[in-house]
């Protein structure tokens, strides 16, 4: 799945230095590709909960650019995209007759990695501003709004010296929504998505719901 990710930036990059090598066209359109690379985090973990290894998530996409105004440096996106994500930390899950336990496990307690991994269908939805122009590929831009989300694949996965449990993870939430901000300038944009419903939905530790909400920071690349 990485090596598509790339493929397919460098394929849209192409296409976009194409499209600038064209006519000038006072109706043009900004940023309809995406592909994102982000560090996975929680709000709302309980205290003992570290992250282990490097929490990623990989995302791309395509997004109807709406401009409103006639400049068209004002506008809304409606997009449509792909995510994967993945989230290592000492919580360990294990399924028995279908039911899924959790416990968090200490330091000194000898494991590779433990990581509850989603894919999503995604559906960002943008208020738009930036300094373009018809001629100017590289400007600055503030990019906000939500991002609605899909679940259609997710397993967690526990890994030490002698055992490899793998399963399919019922308790994750299905839908996802939350919200979303990207600034930058040129290739180089800061995005930040912050979850507003729990990664899981009825699990605990012990006595203690798990109503952790994921937080994604990294960058996104626009390509025309």
């Amino acid at each position: 799945m990485r090596c598509l990710s790339f493929l397919l930036f460098f394929v849209l990059l192409g296409s976009s230095v194409y499209a600038q090598n064209k006519e000038v066209d006072s109706l043009y359109l900004e940023d309809q590709f995406y592909v994102g690379v982000t560090y996975n985090t929680f709000a709302d973990k309980p205290a003992n909960l570290d992250q282990r290894n490097l929490p990623y998530g990989l995302q791309l996409g395509f997004i109807k650019d709406l401009p409103i105004n006639k400049n068209r440096t004002v506008g809304f996106g409606l997009g449509l995209g792909y995510a994967v994500n993945n989230y290592y930390s000492n919580l360990v899950a294990s399924k028995q007759d279908n039911t899924i336990s959790y416990v968090l496990v200490d330091d000194d307690f000898d494991y590779t990695r433990s990581k509850i991994e989603t894919h999503l269908i995604e559906m960002p939805i943008e208020f738009r501003w930036r300094r373009s122009t018809p001629t100017k590929y590289k400007f600055f831009r503030i990019y906000a709004g939500a991002k609605l989300g899909y679940v259609f694949s997710a397993k967690s996965k526990f890994v030490s010296d002698d055992l490899k449990d793998v399963f399919k993870n019922t308790d994750v939430s299905n839908f996802r929504y939350g919200l979303q901000f990207n600034i930058g300038y040129n290739t180089w944009n800061i995005h930040v998505y912050y979850g507003l419903n729990s990664l899981l939905d009825n699990a605990y530790v012990g006595d203690e719901q798990l109503n952790m909400k994921p937080i994604r920071i990294g960058f996104n690349f626009y390509i025309l």
